[in-house]
C-alpha cells in the first residue's frame, strides 16, 4: 500500500533553487534539483527516500555542498577503473621507475580484488576501514592461492593454514596508494573529498635493521678481501653509499687524484627497460663525498684488475664506464650484488642482514665515534636532518645513556678524581 499523497500544507511553493519534491507511483519520494558540476556548470541531480523529510534532507544536503563550492561527483565508473586510469595516465609521469612498479603490484594485488567493484562515487569511509580490517586479518596463502603454485602445500591445501599476514608497514603503504589515487581525483573534480583521509591505519613500528659492530664489519672485510668485487663492498661499508649509487658510479665521477666521488646516478632494474640509469633517490642525494684512503687504494687497484678483465674478453667486452662490472663488462644486476654480498656473509660466519644494513652500519659507527648528525646527513645524503635522526634514534638513545652513565661515575667518584681531570670531547 502506498504512502499517502502530500498535504496541502507541504505542497506549498518553494523558493528559487530549492528544487522539488514529489512522490513516485511506486511510493517513494523523489527530490530534484541543481548543483556545481565539474567545468564550473551547473548540473541537475535527483535523490530519493522512503519520506519526503528524507528526500528532501539528502537534496538540501547536495545544495549545501554546492554553495560551499564543492561539485557534485562526475565518476560513473568502478574504482578498478579509475585506478587503472589512474596509474596508466597519472602515476606513470609522475613516479620513478622502481616505485610505479610497487605502486602497479599494490593495485593489481591488493585495492582491485578488494574494492574495485565498488563504485568510484559511493566509496565511504566505512569501505576501506572495513576492507583493510578484513585485509589485517586474512591469511595471504588463502586470499592469493599462494599454497596451489607451491610445489609440495603447507597451508590452505592440506588444511593448516599458516596464517601469513600482512605487516603493518604494508598496510599503511596500501593505504598511502589509495589515498593518493583519491586524491587526484578529487584535484580532477570526479569527487568531492578524499573519503580515504578519514581513515586512519595507526603508526606502524620502524623496520627493524641489524647493523654489524665494529667487529663484525672487519670480520666481513676479512671475508671480502680476495672477492673480486672487494673494493664494492669496502666502499659501501666505508662510506654508507646506497646498492643502486654503487653500481651507478662511472669512472668520470672518481677522481681518485683528490680522494673524492659524485653522486649523480643510481642503476635499478626497471619492469619496462630492464637494468636502467636513473637520477638520484633525491635531489639531496646528489652529492660529492670525500673517499677514505683505503678505499682509493682498492679502487686502482680494482681498475688494474678491469683492464686485465678487458684484454682477457676481446672483442666481447662491452663497457660503457661504469666502475663495477661484470667480467665481461656489463653492469652489474642488483640482484647478483645482493646473491654475493649473502655468500660473503655465510663465509664470514656472519647472521643474514640486508645490503642495505651497510649503510646503517657505516651511519652507526659514525655515531658510535661522536660524529655529527649533520655531517652525516650531508655524507648520506638525506633530504633533511630529521631523517637521519628518526632513523637512528636507537643509536642516540645508547649513546646518551652512555654518556649519563660516564656522568654518573664521575660524580661517583669526585672524590677520588677532580672532575676537571675528566677529558673534554
Amino acid at each position: 500500500m502506498t504512502a499517502p499523497r502530500d498535504t496541502l500544507a507541504s505542497r506549498r511553493t518553494r523558493a528559487n533553487g530549492d528544487g522539488t519534491v514529489y512522490q513516485r507511483k511506486d511510493g517513494r519520494w523523489e527530490a530534484a534539483g541543481y548543483v556545481l558540476a565539474p567545468g564550473n556548470t551547473r548540473r541537475r541531480v535527483r535523490v530519493y527516500g522512503t519520506t519526503r523529510k528524507e528526500a528532501l534532507a539528502k537534496l538540501t544536503e547536495k545544495i549545501a555542498s554546492s554553495n560551499r563550492g564543492l561539485p557534485v561527483p562526475s565518476a560513473q565508473g568502478s574504482v578498478a577503473a579509475y585506478l587503472t586510469y589512474w596509474l596508466e595516465n597519472v602515476a606513470v609521469h609522475h613516479l620513478r621507475d622502481t616505485t610505479h612498479t610497487r605502486y602497479t603490484t599494490c593495485v593489481h594485488r591488493y585495492l582491485i580484488p578488494g574494492l574495485g567493484k565498488k563504485k568510484l562515487a559511493k566509496l565511504t569511509a566505512k569501505d576501506i576501514r572495513t576492507w583493510l580490517n578484513q585485509l589485517r586479518t586474512t591469511c595471504q596463502c588463502c586470499t592469493r592461492n599462494i599454497d596451489a603454485r607451491r610445489e609440495q602445500p603447507r597451508c590452505c591445501a592440506v588444511g593448516q593454514c599458516c596464517r601469513k599476514l600482512l605487516s603493518p608497514l604494508t598496510l599503511t603503504y596500501i593505504h598511502s596508494v589509495l589515498k593518493s589515487a583519491l586524491e587526484h581525483a578529487v584535484r580532477e573534480e570526479e569527487l568531492p573529498r578524499n573519503v580515504a583521509r578519514n581513515v586512519r591505519t595507526g603508526t606502524p613500528r620502524p623496520r627493524r635493521f641489524e647493523p654489524l659492530t665494529a667487529e663484525e664489519a672487519r670480520q666481513f672485510l676479512t671475508a671480502a678481501q680476495d672477492h673480486r668485487l672487494h673494493a664494492l663492498f669496502e666502499l659501501a661499508l666505508h662510506t654508507g653509499l646506497r646498492k643502486g649509487e654503487l653500481l651507478g658510479l662511472r669512472w668520470t665521477d672518481l677522481d681518485l687524484d683528490e680522494g673524492t666521488a659524485a653522486i649523480r646516478r643510481t642503476l635499478q632494474r626497471t619492469a619496462a627497460g630492464g637494468l636502467t640509469t636513473l637520477p638520484t633517490k633525491t635531489r639531496a642525494s646528489e652529492r660529492r663525498i670525500v673517499l677514505p684512503t683505503r678505499c682509493v687504494q682498492s679502487l686502482k687497484l680494482y681498475h688494474e684488475q678491469q683492464k686485465r678483465e678487458r684484454e682477457a674478453a676481446g672483442t666481447t667486452w662491452q663497457h660503457d664506464g661504469h666502475v663495477f662490472t661484470t667480467t665481461q663488462g656489463r653492469p652489474i644486476d642488483p640482484t647478483n650484488l645482493t646473491r654475493a654480498f649473502t655468500t660473503l656473509l655465510r663465509k664470514a660466519g656472519l647472521r643474514r642482514i640486508r645490503f642495505h644494513d651497510l649503510r646503517h652500519s657505516t651511519a652507526t659507527l659514525l655515531l658510535e665515534q661522536g660524529v655529527e648528525l649533520v655531517v652525516i646527513k650531508e655524507f648520506f645524503g638525506h633530504a633533511h636532518i630529521g631523517v637521519t635522526a628518526t632513523v637512528y634514534a636507537h643509536v642516540r638513545i645508547r649513546l646518551q645513556r652512555d654518556a649519563i652513565d660516564t656522568l654518573s661515575a664521575a660524580l661517583s667518584n669526585s672524590a677520588s678524581k677532580p672532575p676537571c681531570a675528566a677529558s673534554v670531547r
